[in-house]
């Protein structure tokens, strides 16, 4: 007789599936909500950050997870900001895991209710189909990265419950239509509020502050 073979399929997925729910319950029972903050490598994602440090100082208890394919710098920078931070270096993973940011929030030293944000790996692609457990994902992007960003990369813009375009300061010396990249946002995204930012000169930073402190956990 020949011989049959069965093939087994495994879920790949479903670990990660198993951690996010994981961070989703440890999250809720410690009163805390996780935002997902995902850019390219110098979309300004830190120095936002470092801004938010001060805008939400007296307004909400933030903590920061840095994730990093290597070096601590940017943890460095969070802390000397003056936030409680951890810091996951993922080697050659282009986004953290569930797992290790299930890890990470059972370790961060807060108490009450909180803000806390995941600077995710630097990448428009990976971290957006990634589930961490987060109440929202925030696409990152800086005026200098070109205005077809949304249209070559729209399951982030898609996913994203909010738009931060950053580096605004610089506008008047780029070649760069921002009612383009704009409408290309819009046409991936409708419903999504888009805050312009500048960390330099802090403008536009009040409205987004404002806007993190409505958002609620995940349904």
């Amino acid at each position: 007789m020949p011989t049959e073979i069965i093939r087994v399929y495994r879920d790949v997925l479903s670990d990660d599936r198993r951690w996010a729910q994981a961070a989703r319950a440890l999250l809720q029972a410690r009163g805390w909500i996780l935002l997902n903050l995902i850019g390219s490598p110098g979309s300004g994602k830190t120095a936002l950050l470092e801004k938010l440090a001060g805008a939400l100082r007296d307004r909400a208890a933030c903590a920061v997870i840095e994730a990093d394919c290597a070096t601590t710098r940017d943890a460095e920078r969070i802390r000397g900001a003056g936030l409680p931070v951890s810091q996951i270096l993922t080697g050659d993973g282009c986004h953290v895991t569930a797992a290790a940011v299930h890890q990470a929030l059972s370790d961060l030293p807060l108490a009450g209710p909180a803000l806390v944000f995941v600077e995710n790996v630097g990448n428009l692609v990976c971290p957006a189909s990634c589930d961490i457990g987060e109440a929202a994902k925030i696409a990152v992007l800086s005026v200098t990265e070109g205005e077809d960003k949304p249209l070559k990369y729209p399951i982030l813009f898609r996913a994203a419950r909010a738009v931060v375009l950053t580096k605004t300061d610089l506008l008047p010396h780029l070649r760069y239509r921002l009612e383009d990249v704009l409408a290309a946002l819009r046409q991936v995204n409708g419903a999504t509020p888009i805050f312009q930012i500048s960390a330099k000169t802090g403008a536009g930073l009040p409205a987004f502050a404002d806007w993190l402190l409505t958002v609620g956990p995940p349904e």
